[in-house]
């Protein structure tokens, strides 16, 4: 029902690609993923190695560094995490974290390493991580939030602090890591083989199973002066300008959990009897899912807006980022709850006790909450909007 008038081609190119590769090698793992045990399972390997190998790492990045230099990056990258996600949430977040957080952050650093790192890390050689928040400093990254410290030592710097629900870094070769120095903030590469660094024990979550989170303490961390990234001081602008772009993926996997719902929904409705009619034939499912559809509709434009307007140099793309999180994470929370109304309880069941068949919907129930938290909580992205609608004087 979805017709896209504004991708240029080039977009549309990469959702073809992108979905023929999350039909062929994502769909069959997704069911062993979203039923996965972080802790006994781990990282999700194949996966990973299934994007590598069909260059979907090389959507977000320049030529320089292997990428394949497209016109609109974002809006490729954006397109990309909504196709996975409509299979896996956690294959698009393992996507979007390796990309579009470790790899911006990278992405604005020197050229030397952009070449160390960023070069591998979209040719999937290595697996990056990204690290802001901590068990204190999550949506407030203020100096006086952030407890994780970077004392410069001569020429070296040295990091102490535990950072929190860090995706990929169980796996990773590298961690962008965001300090406290002095009464500012900035960002430094630590490599997770580096004396000091320590990955904590996986999280078991509620959903996102193959996301898989981790704590990471840094105690003594030494580091050279190349692992700054930016200048001192100015890791704040790396950070929000990294989760700006971040919201935008996150709005897009729930447009694609979204739509994974719907169609499940629409197909169960069309074909399950009750008192001796289909359930689309009743007035409450046809107008809820007309409903659906529209909202479903705004979201994407909304996302494809807001990566379009990053795509065209515009940093900080607001009003429609936050906009694209808002409606983009609700949709897929909403239209989530609706499929397991609709399925009732083969819905709310993981596998069926008669013969082990598998509701396709109760993953996308579990996965779609996550995306109204992290990225900057739903509530930080109204406060977002209202400082657009009632300036900073007023609002804070």
């Amino acid at each position: 029902m979805y017709h896209d008038l504004l991708s240029p081609p080039e977009i549309t190119n990469v959702r073809a690609r992108v979905r023929a590769t999350a039909q062929a090698s994502i769909a069959p793992l997704a069911q062993r993923i979203s039923r996965g045990d972080e802790r006994l399972d781990g990282f999700p390997r194949d996966a990973f190695d299934a994007l590598a190998g069909d260059g979907i790492f090389r959507i977000p990045f320049a030529g320089d560094v292997g990428g394949d230099g497209l016109r609109h990056p974002a809006t490729a990258t954006a397109v990309a995490v909504e196709e996975l996600a409509y299979y896996s949430n956690s294959v698009a977040a393992i996507f979007d974290v390796h990309c579009i957080l470790a790899g911006n952050a990278i992405n604005q650093g020197t050229p030397e390493q952009r070449q160390r790192w960023l070069a591998p890390l979209v040719s999937g050689e290595i697996v990056g991580s990204f690290a802001t928040s901590e068990p204190a400093a999550s949506s407030d990254l203020s100096p006086a939030a952030v407890a994780t410290m970077a004392e410069r030592r001569g020429d070296a710097w040295v990091l102490n602090g535990r950072k929190r629900w860090i995706t990929n870094s169980v796996i990773a070769a590298f961690v962008v890591v965001l300090a406290r120095t002095g009464e500012r903030l900035s960002t430094f590469i630590v490599p997770t083989e580096t004396p000091g660094v320590t990955i904590g024990v996986p999280d078991r979550k509620l959903g996102n199973n193959g996301q898989i989170t981790a704590d990471v303490i840094l105690d003594g961390v030494e580091l050279d002066g190349g692992a700054l990234l930016g200048e001192e001081g100015g890791g704040l602008k790396v950070a929000l300008q990294t989760l700006t772009y971040g919201r935008i993926g996150i709005a897009a996997a729930g447009v694609g959990m979204a739509q994974a719902a719907f169609d499940h929904t629409a197909a169960q409705l069309s074909r399950r009897q009750a008192f001796g009619e289909p359930l689309a034939a009743k007035q409450h499912w046809q107008f809820l899912m007309a409903d659906r559809a529209t909202e479903i509709a705004i979201a994407r434009d909304l996302y494809l807006k807001a990566a379009l307007r990053l795509d065209s140099g515009i940093a900080f793309p607001e009003p429609e980022a936050a906009m694209a999180k808002l409606r983009g994470t609700e949709i897929s929370v909403q239209m989530a709850r609706d499929a397991i109304q609709a399925f009732g309880g083969f819905g709310f069941t993981r596998e069926l006790g008669d013969d082990d068949s598998s509701s396709p919907v109760e993953a996308i129930y579990r996965d779609s909450k996550i995306g109204e938290i992290y990225e900057g909580a739903n509530e930080i992205q109204r406060w977002v909007l209202a400082r657009q609608i009632f300036g900073r004087e007023i609002t804070g």
